[in-house]
């Protein structure tokens, strides 16, 4: 379903808007009519799977889509990788920001349409996302610091384990390996 919208003084030519959930992805494109005055603007909803995903860039890059903008939830970050590797311009908005700029609707298609007005005129400005390396990097981080975390909450609790049977740790080393402070 798409509508001709008379609106002027835009800034980006062609932008997408996604509002994105758990099983959905509601996208607004606005790109230029023919005549050069008004705006082609298109809601449709994708799946959130791969392959529906996929189809969302497929369809972007037919349109000359150029800059996607998205609200940061919790569902942003397999949407906004897959269309980065696709090669499009990815803007992560900060909700707060978006929420703040008066007459903004409550439905999933009607807050798509506001994302592209507020990014195609230049009313908002996107959130840090690390590069691809860096990112990895952090995750890595991220999870070798909470398996440190894990390891050692396991000795806290082997400890306190054998404290509450009235036993040393170095006396279970002892006893365990035969050698005093369990060196073999």
């Amino acid at each position: 379903m798409t509508e001709q919208v008379d609106d002027s003084a835009e800034l980006v030519e062609r932008v997408a808007a996604l509002d994105i959930g758990k099983a959905t992805v509601m996208a607004c494109t606005r790109i230029p009519h023919e005549d050069g005055r008004r705006r082609l603007q298109e809601v449709r909803e994708y799946g959130t799977t791969t392959g529906a995903l996929l189809a969302l860039a497929g369809q972007l890059h037919e349109l000359g889509v150029t800059l996607v903008v998205m609200e940061a939830t919790d569902y942003w970050k397999p949407v906004f990788y897959l269309l980065e590797a696709e090669g499009f311009t990815c803007w992560l908005l900060n909700a707060r920001h978006v929420k703040n700029v008066p007459g903004r609707p409550k439905t999933d298609k009607l807050d798509a349409v506001w994302l592209a007005k507020v990014a195609e005129r230049g009313m908002c400005r996107p959130s840090l996302v690390h590069p691809r390396p860096i990112r990895e990097l952090r995750d890595l981080t991220r999870y070798r610091r909470s398996l440190i975390r894990e390891r050692t909450a396991e000795k806290q609790r082997v400890e306190k384990l054998l404290e509450d049977a009235h036993l040393k740790l170095s006396s279970v080393i002892t006893t365990s390996t035969g050698w005093p402070g369990g060196r073999c």
